[in-house]
């Protein structure tokens, strides 16, 4: 069973993803006009007004950190560790390259997220991927599709992803047995997901903020430390993305195909970017300015962050460590534990685990809530039904904590590689009312005025959107 998941995961990824997403991130960068360069500044400056909206509405900063929640947590960690043990240093370069690439992706989906966005019963705003498909296209069958991979991905094999790098860290920080952990989390998880999606996106708007902060100015302290050691590092990254190192440390992975498909695969679990995930949680806000661009802006900007900047700082750690060893069996979070603790001492260790626990923990809450809005989409929103999702979910929480990270990374990469296909080729079919409502946008923006969107300019659009939504 184990050769047939790996094999599955090694078509996926090896002859099938790898060229999908560049294809998209390339094809939306041009078609948007090298938005995410272009547009680069206007990012921070729709992110300062983003906390905007009603008492009883998730502003755009709410759902920034919600989808930040998820996309910051064990791939920035763990992920960066195994890629760069598995495929060398040269993997940093290329989740740089689809970190670049994939904002305008992620613009893409966010925006289309927002646009055709509905209301449920309880007033909140819901939508997504499948959501766009079944309005925009007519094709909710490739809705359910996109849902149900979702759901397995988000509600179940990530979040067994996310407790299982937690469990490491504190058994190697603290002693503690992974068992104990898992029910900690199970107990920590329940509370939360069982409060629905408005405590959800509170929870994250306190904790994301802080995290990440704490944790980037440790990195930037090391790396401040290790100054002169820097631009050897940054070469040794450019040579092994492109096959030119095969000596030195990081230098151990299987040739430049392998530092490209271990670089994509863990961007891509990092930043999410075309997988269609972040995008639920786009989706929820009522943004500002009220058009569904500006949500697009925002959900670009958290590409940047997770993967340019947080995952940056632990490459950084890592590599200018001597704890890169070829075949030594050290890899994710141990790895990076080890690394930190290497330049700090002891308090490394525990520093890790904390950061992983407040990263993790915080994305096996907001990937509950992208199963939660999939679930609604199938319309199996009964209150018997999600509770025992609720419970399913916990489930593998405990499960992911004592179980074997090699198999669960394995499935984690299947679930999303098949979220991913379904994703884009819908993004494909919709990009030219991405380009519309980001041509609408700017054009106001250009203007000097408020960027608000009017269905009416748009009538084909107007139909497909949900009266109550916009």
């Amino acid at each position: 069973m184990t050769d047939i998941i790996n094999s599955i995961s090694a078509l996926l990824w090896g002859q099938v993803l790898v060229y999908l997403l560049i294809a998209a991130g390339l094809f939306f960068t041009i078609r948007l006009g090298f938005i995410q360069f272009v547009q680069f500044p206007h990012m921070f400056k729709v992110m300062f007004g983003s906390r905007k909206c009603g008492n009883d509405e998730i502003s755009s900063f709410q759902a920034f950190c919600t989808s930040l929640a998820a996309r910051v947590g064990t791939g920035n960690m763990a992920g960066v560790a195994v890629a760069l043990y598995l495929g060398g240093a040269g993997a940093i370069f290329w989740m740089w390259l689809i970190a670049l690439i994939g904002m305008a992706t992620s613009f893409a989906e966010s925006t289309l997220a927002q646009a055709y966005k509905t209301k449920d019963a309880d007033g909140n705003f819901r939508g997504g991927p499948a959501y766009y498909m079944e309005r925009g296209l007519g094709k909710r069958w490739m809705g359910v599709l996109f849902s149900l991979c979702l759901i397995l991905a988000f509600g179940l094999v990530f979040n067994a992803v996310q407790s299982n790098s937690i469990a490491a860290a504190f058994e190697v920080a603290f002693d503690v047995p992974k068992y104990i952990v898992g029910i900690a989390l199970v107990i920590g998880s329940g509370i939360i997901i069982f409060g629905g999606l408005k405590t959800i996106s509170r929870f994250a708007e306190m904790v994301v903020p802080f995290m990440a902060l704490a944790y980037l100015l440790v990195a930037v302290y090391i790396c401040a430390v290790n100054f002169t050691a820097l631009p050897d590092v940054l070469v040794l990254i450019i040579k092994s993305a492109f096959g030119l190192e095969q000596a030195g440390a990081g230098a151990i992975g299987y040739g430049v195909t392998q530092a490209m498909i271990q670089g994509i695969k863990r961007g891509l679990f990092s930043n999410e970017a075309g997988m269609g995930s972040a995008a639920n949680a786009a989706a929820t806000a009522t943004p500002y300015p009220p058009h569904p661009a500006s949500q697009g802006y925002v959900q670009m900007l958290g590409v940047f962050i997770d993967t340019i900047v947080i995952c940056t700082a632990t490459a950084s750690l890592i590599l200018l460590s001597n704890q890169l060893v070829p075949e030594s069996g050290v890899l994710g979070i141990e790895l990076t534990q080890a690394a930190l603790q290497e330049h700090v001492g002891d308090w490394g260790t525990y520093f890790i685990a904390i950061a992983i626990l407040f990263f993790a923990f915080t994305s096996i809450v907001a990937n509950y809530s992208y199963a939660e809005t999939n679930l609604m989409f199938l319309e199996h929103n009964s209150n018997k039904g999600m509770f025992i999702f609720r419970l399913l979910v916990l489930a593998m929480v405990m499960f992911g904590a004592i179980g074997e990270l090699g198999i669960i990374w394995t499935l984690a990469d299947i679930s999303m590689g098949l979220m991913a296909i379904v994703n884009v080729v819908a993004l494909f079919m919709l990009s030219g009312v991405v380009v519309w409502l980001s041509k609408d946008y700017n054009a106001q923006n250009k203007q000097g005025v408020l960027p608000t969107f009017d269905k009416s300019k748009h009538p084909k659009l107007a139909k497909e959107v949900d009266p109550k939504a916009w």
